[in-house]
């Protein structure tokens, strides 16, 4: 008997881009709301997650609305102006096309004379570093990149001293790729200078975008430097704690603050946390938190306001400090000195008064021309994240938000990689720019080098989630890519497709060492790709770029796959060794000694184990 039955029309939610560059499979593509670079009634919205009910809307104003004294800046429909190509120039105005072909006129004071990319991209400008931006991020043009600067809603944490060393210039902002940030930095207790300039080339390689050294021992100055001098990324830091050291918080004044962001800006930081937000009369809301103030920065400017008993220094003295910081170009992140430091204080009146604190020196900041993003909370029960998001979205009028995790839970310590990843990718769908990551390490003691790792590649899983989830063109071809190399059953492309390709060898590799149709999960009989690319009517599978000949041995691991297996403590040492030397091409090869050569048998004892278990293999 013939069974049938009308399948079902399902009406989807509009539509944002599509994360493929050819809509290559068969989803519909992303839910999220597609973007709309320039503000309206409702405001602009760059790569966004839809608004759940309830949540606070996106402010109408950007850093267009707070242009320094004697500026002013008008927007006239293309049509009054046909004769203008891309940009004219006057003593003291400039007219300049923007990307929805409105031009944009600013007048500002004769003499003034450009330093950040914030007061270049007012002037039309598009910089050397805006350009490199835009090849970075490959789904923005370099006016586009120009536009969301001017805006406000993008920094380029660029500082001019960095330049001229070994800086890579990139950005942050709702509008490119979201950026993850690595901690490091000597303690008191622990580690040195080579020691962090190690972990910083560690935070490289595994994808981290920018880098904070928050040190607190040793040399700082010493390591700063060192940092900064062989760093491709952006560096941040933490200047108030070079304040403190070597005399007493109390002592703190306006000038020792001013002295030394000058000394750091001239070495070379790109980006300054400033606690300026934390106030006077914040302090009352910390005295029921269950874990009080857990920025360090924060505490230690709410016990000097308590001593001395007046305002935070870094809020009344902001315009100073944001000339320092314009002579160099080194970008504010706003440091949130409330934060929370447990779910039991997540946004709380001390937190949200802060915050609204960080907008109105947001505001200030943008009048003296400097760069903005925000520092945001580090606890949050998972329900609270999207709230957070927006708000700040609407109260710091879209400048790039900068979040710590946040953990969605505080019981699992020595864990705190994979609970902040959670958080982290809520965060970055619904609002964030750039996630500080945490590693394993995270409130129980200074990262190690393989902390550092797991707490990057926690992070680039968050970051890249939340883009692909966005929308953000082309940000899921890689995924697609592997797909392809997997429905192909294609191990070699598989391993090298992923993000960490000695890790996915190593695993496939301890299981079943030769590349087959099949995994050593399922195995033969029950593999579902392998049935799949067998069926006839399918497509599936068949990509003719990943097709593969017959079964192979793989080749040896290498040293660091070997290291890969080691730690993991599944094999036997003689397990690993037959891995690391099972063809003769590979002894002799690698790392500058023979790959028969063993830290488990003398140098002879290993060469019989392999001429015993070395599989006949052409050379």
């Amino acid at each position: 008997m013939n069974h049938s039955s009308k399948q079902p029309e399902y009406v989807l939610p509009p539509m944002g881009n599509n994360p493929s560059s050819t809509h290559a499979g068969t989803t519909p593509g992303s839910f999220a709301l597609p973007p709309s670079l320039h503000p309206g009634a409702e405001g602009a919205r760059t790569y966004a997650s839809p608004d759940t009910p309830g949540m606070p809307g996106v402010s109408v104003k950007t850093a267009w609305d707070f242009l320094p004294d004697g500026w002013s800046t008008q927007l006239h429909p293309a049509e009054n102006q046909p004769t203008l190509v891309e940009y004219t120039r006057g003593a003291d105005e400039i007219s300049f096309r923007q990307s929805d072909d409105t031009v944009r006129s600013v007048r500002f004071p004769s003499d003034f004379k450009p330093i950040t990319q914030l007061e270049f991209a007012r002037l039309g400008v598009v910089t050397a570093e805006m350009q490199r931006v835009a090849e970075r991020e490959g789904h923005l043009t370099a006016i586009q990149v120009r536009e969301e600067v001017a805006a406000g809603r993008l920094v380029i944490p660029a500082n001019k001293m960095h330049l001229a060393h070994r800086l890579d210039p990139m950005a942050i902002g709702r509008s490119t790729k979201t950026k993850i940030n690595a901690n490091m930095g000597a303690s008191p207790v622990s580690s040195s200078t080579d020691e962090e300039v190690e972990k910083l080339r560690w935070a490289e390689k595994w994808g981290a975008d920018t880098v904070m050294d928050l040190s607190t021992g040793g040399d700082l100055d010493a390591c700063r430097e060192a940092i900064i001098q062989n760093s491709n990324v952006p560096i941040g830091t933490v200047p108030i704690y070079s304040m403190i050291i070597g005399r007493k918080l109390e002592d703190l004044t306006p000038e020792i603050i001013l002295d030394t962001l000058r000394h750091q800006a001239k070495q070379g930081v790109d980006y300054f946390t400033i606690h300026a937000g934390v106030l006077r009369e914040h302090l009352e809301f910390v005295r029921k938190r269950l874990i009080g103030i857990v920025s360090r920065g924060g505490s230690l400017l709410a016990k000097w306001m308590l001593v001395h008993g007046k305002q935070n220094p870094m809020y009344d003295h902001w315009e100073a400090i944001c000339q320092v910081m314009r002579e160099y170009d080194v970008t504010f992140s706003i440091g949130d000195g409330l934060r929370p430091g447990g779910l039991a204080d997540a946004t709380d009146q001390a937190q949200l008064s802060e915050l609204a604190t960080l907008g109105e020196l947001t505001e200030r900041a943008w009048r003296q021309g400097v760069q903005v993003m925000i520092e945001g909370p580090g606890h949050v029960p998972f329900d609270q994240i999207e709230y957070n998001m927006k708000l700040q979205r609407q109260l710091c009028h879209g400048a790039p938000f900068y979040v710590l995790g946040p953990l969605v839970t505080d019981i699992f310590p020595g864990y705190d990689h994979i609970t902040s990843c959670i958080g982290a990718t809520s965060a970055a769908y619904h609002g964030a720019s750039m996630l500080c990551y945490v590693t394993p390490k995270e409130h129980l003691g200074l990262p190690k080098k393989d902390d550092v790792k797991q707490g990057c590649v926690a992070y680039k899983i968050a970051a890249h989630a939340a883009d692909v989830a966005l929308g953000i063109p082309g940000t899921r071809d890689r995924d697609d890519e592997l797909t392809k190399a997997r429905a192909a059953l294609n191990w070699e492309k598989h391993c090298e497709l992923s993000f960490d390709p000695d890790t996915a060898r190593a695993f496939h590799d301890e299981d079943l060492d030769v590349d087959t149709d099949f995994c050593a999960m399922c195995g033969h009989d029950w593999c579902s790709v392998r049935i799949s690319k067998e069926i006839q009517e399918f497509a599936s599978g068949k990509s003719e770029d990943y097709q593969r000949g017959k079964a192979k041995v793989t080749a040896a691991l290498s040293s660091d796959q070997v290291e890969i297996l080691e730690k993991r403590g599944v094999l036997s040492p003689e397990e690993i060794h037959k891995l690391a030397s099972k063809t003769k091409k590979a002894v002799g090869a690698g790392d500058g000694k023979a790959a028969c050569h063993s830290d488990h048998a003398a140098s002879d004892q290993a060469q019989q184990i392999q001429q015993e278990s070395l599989p006949v293999l052409p050379s």
